[in-house]
């Protein structure tokens, strides 16, 4: 039997010891650190250091200029930029103008009007996740929503202007929004 080495469980000049380095202000190590914003690095002498860090670098993305593009408010070309909300289009001249496309929402395959309010139209949009959902045009006066897409016909047992296409058990059926009503139909 071999002799087992009593260095190799000391914490002097361990191996892991200052995975992430050293803190600038009083030499204590760093560690991972979970906040609101997501993980960073901090001293390991918090509270009494209040040293921080991004534990990732974020590289600043030059704007791209996209050519064959005018700005509608001052004439200039616009650019593909990168902001903290993700990519977007604005005008290359960003001090003086301030313009930034914003996207139209997709009218559905037929027009139908908003059964809350009567006045805008119910419209496909996508949630901060990639999911679709269908709003009223009139948002913010208006906030109705469906989860699915919308069919401008009554529903027969409780009368609500609009019905919901939806894939139950496998089949595609027109459903009642309302939670109140029941209102299944056959598979379409």
């Amino acid at each position: 039997m071999s002799k087992i080495d009593q260095q190799l469980f000391s914490t002097h000049e361990h191996a892991l010891e200052r995975e992430y380095g050293v803190c600038p202000e009083c030499g204590s190590e760093l560690t991972v650190r979970h906040g609101k914003h997501g993980p960073f690095l901090g001293c390991q002498s918090y509270p009494t250091c209040q040293y921080h860090r991004p534990l990732v670098e974020k590289s600043a993305v030059e704007a791209e200029t996209l050519e064959g593009t005018e700005c509608p408010l001052c004439g200039q070309e616009l650019a593909l930029k990168s902001g903290r909300f993700g990519f977007y289009i604005g005008c290359s001249a960003f001090p003086q103008c301030d313009y930034i496309a914003k996207d139209e929402p997709e009218h559905t395959n037929s027009s139908v009007t908003c059964p809350s309010c009567k006045s805008g139209e119910l419209v496909e949009r996508t949630n901060r996740f990639g999911k679709k959902f269908y709003a009223c045009s009139a948002y913010p006066k208006c906030k109705y929503l469906l989860n699915f897409p919308p069919v401008a016909e009554a529903c027969p047992d409780c009368g609500w202007p609009v019905l919901v296409e939806k894939t139950v058990r496998g089949e595609r059926r027109r459903i009642c929004p309302q939670r109140s009503c029941k209102y299944q139909s056959k598979a379409i």
